[in-house]
């Protein structure tokens, strides 16, 4: 059995995204605009994380920066550090929620370890993202958990030349078009898409179809009908 499963983990195995829409909506009542309605924030907050990203990456600690950051752009009355204090509170708090495993990842991943080799290939903070695998209690159906800042094709390229895999063999499975779906049919590997229906708008892209490389399941349990 030397056929890889790569498997993303944020809103493929577990709940995430949903998580930072809350902590948004609580920033979004706190700054209380008189202008700006809750999307055109979001859009001004979209921009920061953006340029952010490409420089500190993922996790709740930079989201927490980044609402911050946003706060003092568009904040209508003086503020203090009590304030921002109270905005990145949102952020922190994310940490706290309980890593909610997705209906039938549990099952499935049992199942497909017994076909599959199977590593977590995920992106963000890798501190962050290890304690909730640690949390989620699904580390032991993966040999390796690999977190990196960003997932793109030359990633993709080095994970498969580091674990020895045979590209036309190997499949990426996650939620999102940008970071696991793309960049993965770019290597040369393919691709199953597990549709998420609050996966993050950054990540959110057009997917251009490659024959016989691209898999789209309704949900991750209908992944033990193709392997």
């Amino acid at each position: 059995m030397s056929e890889w499963l790569l498997i993303d983990a944020d809103d493929t195995l577990w709940e995430n995204n949903v998580y930072f829409e809350q902590a948004f909506e609580g920033f979004a009542a706190f700054l209380d605009h008189s202008r700006l309605t809750a999307d055109q924030v979001r859009e001004a907050l979209d921009q920061i994380e953006l340029a952010s990203i490409r420089l500190d990456g993922y996790g709740s600690a930079n989201f927490g920066r980044n609402l911050a950051e946003c706060f003092r752009r568009l904040a209508e009355r003086p503020y203090d550090e009590g304030d921002l204090k109270t905005v990145r509170r949102f952020a922190e708090a994310i940490l706290e929620r309980p890593v909610e495993v997705i209906e039938g990842v549990e099952e499935t991943l049992d199942y497909l370890r017994a076909r599959r080799r199977l590593l977590l290939f995920t992106k963000g903070h890798p501190d962050e993202q290890r304690l909730k695998l640690e949390r989620s209690g699904l580390g032991r159906h993966f040999e390796r958990c690999e977190v990196v800042k960003e997932k793109d094709a030359e990633k993709y390229r080095q994970v498969a030349a580091a674990y020895r895999m045979n590209a036309s063999q190997t499949w990426m499975v996650g939620n999102s078009p940008k970071s696991d779906i793309n960049p993965a049919l770019e290597a040369g590997l393919n691709a199953v898409l597990v549709p998420h229906p609050r996966t993050w708008s950054l990540e959110r892209q057009h997917i251009t179809p490659v024959d016989g490389r691209l898999l789209v399941v309704e949900k991750f349990s209908d992944l033990r009908r193709h392997f």
